[in-house]
């Protein structure tokens, strides 16, 4: 939790500052992309600019998810600058709240006006199939820390934001139109954020399908109320990696939810750049 606002909001100007001198003589972005499992061959068709360790920007923790890179690439896609998260930060990883969701403030310092989120996760609506995509409408916060717990900072947003539409309609209803263009299986859904690292119990999947979860993850949301804190519009997709505990039998594993999301990579990349062509922020 945040105490000392002061020293917080210094701390994200300090990473802020760093990255402009970074990336100086270029147009800041007006997108950020945070690359889940599954996405990060995106990196690799991105012309790169600068791509930076985490470890080398102030504040900024490191990734120790598999699969996360941890590196902030300064690039273009589809002939627009953008930065890309190779790799999130967890609040399982034992990171608090504010330091999970550290980046979000430093984007919206540097003028970022849109996050796409993407993330791997867990099927709990019986009529998604893996490794189908999911435009995430809405989410499941109950089990989350609050990120926006302690004294409010004003500079950020307001003390009791609205959440009615944390994901940005617009630009999830042009999500959904890309992957229909591309042939690409989509569906809308409703995301239920769960700490981790450990998977759900059967009787925790089937009390989120009445609660009406779609799917389940352990990432995202913390990022996306931040986001809505700031003003920052947000999209968000989801890969359906695995079927939610206790729907399949079978036991659940880290491996399968890379291997599928490897299956769903090319479609995965492939939605990203199209959205990343229509927008205009």
């Amino acid at each position: 939790m945040i105490t000392d606002t002061k020293e917080f909001v210094k701390r994200v100007d300090d990473a802020a500052d760093f990255l402009r001198t970074a990336v100086a003589g270029n147009t800041l972005p007006s997108i950020c992309i945070v690359l889940g499992s599954g996405l990060g061959p995106l990196a690799s068709m991105v012309d790169v600019i600068k791509e930076i360790s985490y470890k080398d920007i102030p504040g900024f923790p490191v990734s120790t998810a598999p699969g996360h890179k941890g590196s902030l690439i300064f690039g273009t896609l589809e002939g627009k600058n953008v930065f890309l998260m190779n790799g999130r930060f967890h609040y399982y990883e034992g990171y608090p709240m504010e330091t999970v969701t550290f980046y979000v403030r430093v984007m919206g310092r540097l003028g970022v006006k849109a996050l796409l989120l993407t993330n791997a996760s867990g099927g709990i609506n019986l009529d998604m199939k893996v490794p189908e995509l999911v435009a995430i409408t809405d989410h499941l916060s109950f089990n989350a820390e609050p990120v926006l717990r302690g004294p409010n900072i004003e500079e950020f947003g307001t003390r009791f934001p609205d959440q009615c539409h944390v994901y940005d309609p617009e630009l999830t209803d042009t999500l959904v139109n890309c992957a229909r263009d591309l042939k690409i299986r989509i569906s809308r859904g409703v995301y239920a954020y769960s700490k981790g690292p450990q998977y759900e119990t059967p009787a925790e999947i089937r009390a989120l399908r009445i609660l009406g979860a779609d799917c389940v993850g352990m990432s995202t949301v913390p990022e996306a109320i931040a986001a809505s804190h700031m003003g920052i519009r947000v999209a968000a997709m989801s890969c359906i990696t695995n079927m939610a505990a206790g729907i399949t039998g079978q036991a659940l594993s880290e491996q399968e939810v890379l291997d599928n999301a490897a299956l769903a990579s090319e479609n995965s990349c492939a939605l990203v750049k199209e959205f990343v062509k229509r927008i205009n922020l």
